[in-house]
């Protein structure tokens, strides 16, 4: 009995995986409709899934549950890093991440306007400064703490969705583009920055 427990095991790891991706890419289809995500039922997940609604709860409790585990599951679909290491990380993180957003801009910006989407990108703020906090710390660590939370904001700012959709719409960028300026203007900031220079002088 204990050796059909071990064969199962495996099997039933695989198929939970594929139910939980079958769920998340139900929802991700259903955010790229006109509907947006603030009208998507569990009932609707599950019907786009093909799976009873009773089996959604069995991977994700609640419907936070499953916005919270939604957004790092679309970064990883994406090919987008939203943990980086260095600053070297931060500063090429928009060159490479907006061009790609370009290929999911429907859910990129469901997740901009709507407030399940805010709620999705909300759930990830507090570890997302840590890692923006550790990465910029070697660079911002001669500056005063008001000045640092400046520059940290800024980082935030133009490492974003955001910033790729305001700088598609206002500044009529393609997203290639999008990425290359905020680049810039990261490496432009921090550069001053890791010369000693005040980024208000």
């Amino acid at each position: 009995m204990a050796e059909t427990r071990s064969y199962n095991s495996p099997l039933r790891e695989e198929k939970a995986r594929e139910t939980r991706e079958a769920i998340l890419r139900a929802l991700y289809r259903l955010m790229c409709t006109d509907a947006g995500p603030d009208g998507i039922s569990m009932d609707a997940i599950a019907t786009e899934a093909g799976i009873q609604r009773r089996t959604i709860f069995r991977h994700f409790p609640t419907k936070d549950d499953l916005l919270m585990a939604f957004w790092p599951w679309l970064n990883e679909l994406i090919g987008a890093s939203i943990a980086p290491d260095t600053v070297a990380d931060i500063v090429a993180g928009p060159q490479d991440a907006f061009p790609r957003f370009d290929n999911h801009e429907a859910a990129i910006r469901a997740s901009l306007h709507s407030p399940t989407g805010r709620a999705m990108r909300s759930g990830m703020v507090p570890a997302r400064r840590l890692r923006f906090g550790e990465a910029l710390a070697p660079v911002l660590a001669t500056l005063p703490p008001d000045e640092t939370q400046r520059v940290e904001a800024l980082a935030h700012l133009l490492y974003s969705a955001s910033a790729w959709e305001v700088l598609k719409d206002y500044g009529g960028l393609t997203g290639a583009q999008a990425g290359e300026a905020a680049s810039w203007a990261l490496d432009t900031i921090l550069s001053v920055v890791a010369s000693g220079s005040s980024p208000r002088t």
